[in-house]
């Protein structure tokens, strides 16, 4: 399954040339604040989205998993990560505090969180059996050495993520309508004007 931003942004740029676009990757935490303030003109965020004046659509759903080492026992609770330290990006990842919940949840914390910058980092180390990470099932798809790997799936209240477009509220532009005509197929209420500068 191809990734779906990539795709979008390949036919975006097809179809829209004479758009400029300059990209910006991030946490939550991050882009949500920039998007306010006029930075970014939108950006696509995990939910939860920051309580703030947000315009926003629904693009995916992901499905999300915890990865160990392979030949880890069953993970149904954080009492069977062994050991428990946890992979993940720094503060601000929704994907992260969601993980950090189900601990607590279960009146647990990890023993350490070792951040890590990409997913490719993450696997590598949980193979290493260093620990454990939650991520897109989609992520594994793409990992060569995913046979390495133990998958566990989490409890259906948790195990979905849905991906959001968000832009300032009332700031619903040209731009913004391309792109959710790419990430939707929903058809674009006009067309954007040459030269947009996209972020």
């Amino acid at each position: 399954k191809p990734n779906p931003q990539a795709a979008a942004l390949v036919l975006l740029v097809r179809r829209y040339p004479e758009m400029t676009l300059e990209l910006r990757s991030g946490h939550t935490y991050a882009l949500a604040p920039a998007v306010l303030h006029g930075e970014l003109d939108a950006a696509l965020l995990a939910e939860p989205i920051p309580h703030a004046p947000f315009d926003s659509a629904p693009i995916y759903e992901e499905e999300l998993v915890i990865v160990a080492a392979a030949g880890h026992a069953p993970i149904t609770s954080p009492a069977d990560a062994r050991p428990t330290a946890v992979l993940a990006f720094e503060h601000g990842c929704p994907y992260r505090k969601r993980l950090e919940g189900w601990f607590e949840h279960h009146g647990q914390i990890p023993d350490r969180v070792v951040e890590m910058t990409s997913y490719l980092a993450m696997l590598g180390c949980a193979v290493a059996g260093m620990g454990i990470s939650l991520m897109p099932r989609m992520v594994l798809k793409t990992f060569p050495d995913a046979h390495l790997l133990s998958v566990h799936p989490l409890p259906p209240e948790i195990a979905k993520a849905r991906t959001m477009l968000i832009w300032r509220k009332g700031a619903r532009s040209p731009k913004i309508d391309a792109l959710l005509e790419v990430l939707t197929g929903q058809p674009a209420r006009e067309q954007p004007q040459a030269r947009i500068r996209q972020t």
